[in-house]
């Protein structure tokens, strides 16, 4: 493991930015959906997320793709221009991926996809710069450069039998300036690094990312329709039934990580809620402070 990969796997937080964590972006699943995601949480906010022609939208594998750029930004030292270095063999590595021909596109789909997916606010996102709600449009990444090997280094792979592929890549890759600019103004949400990459669900890494949001805001317990939740995640299932089926153990699996303290559904006449309360930030393991 290089130096770099080393510092990574031992960081104990990930800044995100608060604007992308209290709002939909990442299909819980890797289907081809392509149809623009809308969400509107109050009169007069809208929220659409809309993939590039001919794509889909950004899904389960998207979400850890976008959670370890942001690490690396942040044990980068938060470059001013939020450019990025870094091979993709080594990318898969530090997000417990195994680096094959297979990863690597899924690697490069997804990089493309946070380049090319538009993300259209209508006061929905927060803008630091202007100390309010953000008008307009963005993409999570602004450039995306994947270059092949040299000759001369692929030369050299058969010497590495650990690696696995012949050309994994060098990429290049630019996080957008609304992004960088709130999270140098502090309006970001901390995970705890190891606690996420345990968590082996989709539905629990995006819903503990929905939680310390909430706690990032100051809110201490949180009570929502079910429906409400299912439009944060965002889930495409719409019957309570099926709803609590995908969300139950996704619950029990932020619990037994002492990652929330509660996660229950509550039924009040005909309408079915969740209530949730993050664990308290001294219990969450590789928490304690920023690095």
């Amino acid at each position: 493991m290089t130096v770099p990969a080393r510092r990574r796997a031992t960081t104990r937080t990930i800044l995100l930015d608060r604007t992308l964590e209290t709002l939909p972006l990442f299909r819980l699943s890797d289907s081809a959906e392509d149809a623009p995601l809308n969400f509107t949480p109050a009169p007069g906010v809208r929220w659409r997320v809309l993939p590039a022609a001919g794509e889909r939208l950004p899904g389960t594998f998207d979400q850890d793709v976008y959670v370890e750029l942001m690490h690396r930004y942040h044990d980068a030292g938060a470059p001013p221009d939020g450019l990025l270095t870094f091979t993709l063999h080594d990318f898969l590595r530090s997000m417990g991926r195994r680096a094959d021909g297979r990863t690597y596109e899924l690697l490069r789909s997804a990089l493309g996809r946070l380049e090319r997916t538009r993300l259209e606010s209508s006061a929905a996102a927060y803008d630091a710069v202007a100390r309010g709600p953000y008008e307009g449009w963005f993409t999570v990444l602004t450039s995306v450069t994947i270059d092949r090997r040299r000759t001369a280094d692929r030369e050299q792979m058969s010497l590495f039998p650990s690696i696995t592929a012949g050309e994994p890549g060098d990429a290049r890759v630019t996080l957008a300036p609304l992004i960088r600019a709130n999270l140098a103004a502090g309006h970001v949400a901390v995970l705890a690094a190891l606690p996420y990459r345990s968590l082996h669900s989709p539905v629990a890494r995006r819903l503990y990312r929905l939680l310390e949001a909430w706690r990032a805001e100051g809110r201490a317990g949180i009570r929502l329709r079910l429906e409400e939740v299912a439009e944060l995640l965002p889930l495409q299932q719409r019957y309570p039934s099926h709803l609590q089926r995908v969300l139950q153990p996704a619950h029990e699996m932020l619990v037994t990580a002492g990652l929330a303290r509660r996660a229950v559904f509550v039924q009040d006449q005909k309408h079915w809620f969740v209530e949730y309360e993050p664990a308290p930030r001294g219990t969450l393991s590789g928490s304690s402070g920023l690095e």
